[in-house]
């Protein structure tokens, strides 16, 4: 993480102000080092340059971890099914298994071969329609970042989707944030081999209950990451404590007639930010002023399962096809 964020930071536990040790630098990133809280006493690693706020008492499956863990057991146990996987032409593959190739090979450091498997993987999970709306909201989300002046932190990062098109911008640093260890270090071995590690710092914390003091966040940015966080509750109250400035979320939803997902997104608890009312109706309750911008439309069904690794997934939904509305949420 960059050394500016210590003067952002403070227990995300009960808000005490941190005393700081640090360990080793690299550049003006912290790599090793810790903070305590001075009021509750506890304590957050600084680890391969990754700020880790987490709290116990808040429940949350880190599924990056677990497919990562899943998919490294399995192959090591049957190395038949790891060749069949590795040792064949990618484009013999299904999509599925395309992006599961790409996974390991992001783990072994060949990031060239992983682009290309995922860029393959996408074209076969996606409809050209959903990746012609994903495009355009991103790019539409980049142009409002360029409209406002200071730091950005990406909330729910994920793989990077976002953060690697802000890197880019190269006028500001950047917050890659998420509540999976796992998914932040591979983002940093990805920072640093495409050459974006200077100006990104890694943060792990929950949504939920964030590290940052009061109204310290500039401009905010998410995409496709509120839908993602589990027991939203009182999220976006906690969202318009940390932000001064704009909020700006890539956001898609769900047709609010279609009943088969809607009753799986409820039974997933997953509804809340996948259904545009009640989105809008939260935003509202937690004090925000929200316009929905660039509004696009295109269908999408359930990603294909995998059959090298059989049955295997990568998407939870949707779980019928259907068309989703693809947005910004502008919140202030």
């Amino acid at each position: 993480m960059l050394d500016y964020l210590v003067e952002w930071l403070q227990c995300p536990n009960c808000h005490g102000d941190l005393r700081w040790q640090v360990n080793e630098h690299e550049g003006a990133h912290i790599e090793a080092g810790s903070a305590r809280c001075k009021l509750c006493g506890a304590d957050y690693p600084i680890r391969d340059g990754i700020g880790l706020f987490l709290l116990p008492d808040l429940p949350r499956d880190d599924l990056w971890q677990e497919v990562d863990s899943a998919l490294s057991k399995f192959l090591n146990s049957s190395p038949e099914i790891e060749r069949q996987l590795m040792d064949v032409p990618v484009e013999s593959l299904g999509p599925a298994d395309q992006f599961f190739r790409a996974m390991i090979l992001e783990e072994r450091g060949d990031f060239h071969l992983a682009a290309e498997a995922e860029k393959l993987a996408m074209a076969g999970l996606y409809t050209p329609e959903y990746r012609t709306c994903s495009d355009s909201q991103v790019n539409y989300a980049l142009e409002l970042v360029r409209r406002h002046q200071g730091a950005v932190v990406d909330l729910a990062s994920g793989r990077g989707h976002l953060v690697q098109r802000l890197a880019d911008l190269k006028d500001r640093p950047v917050v890659a944030s998420d509540f999976s260890p796992k998914v932040l270090r591979r983002n940093r071995r990805w920072l640093k081999h495409s050459g974006r590690y200077d100006r990104v710092s890694l943060l792990g914390f929950d949504a939920r209950r964030t590290p940052f003091r009061d109204g310290v966040v500039p401009i905010m940015t998410t995409y496709v990451g509120l839908p993602n966080i589990n027991s939203p509750g009182e999220l976006l109250v906690e969202i318009r404590r940390i932000v001064g400035g704009v909020f700006i979320a890539v956001s898609q939803f769900y047709p609010p007639d279609d009943a088969f997902n809607r009753h799986a997104l409820e039974q997933a608890g997953r509804e809340t930010m996948h259904l545009k009312g009640l989105a809008l109706d939260g935003f509202a309750s937690s004090g925000w002023h929200v316009e929905v911008v660039n509004l696009c439309y295109g269908p999408a069904r359930p990603t294909p399962a995998a059959t090298v690794i059989e049955g295997a997934g990568i998407d939870g939904f949707p779980v019928a096809e259907t068309e989703l509305e693809w947005c910004v949420l502008v919140a202030s």
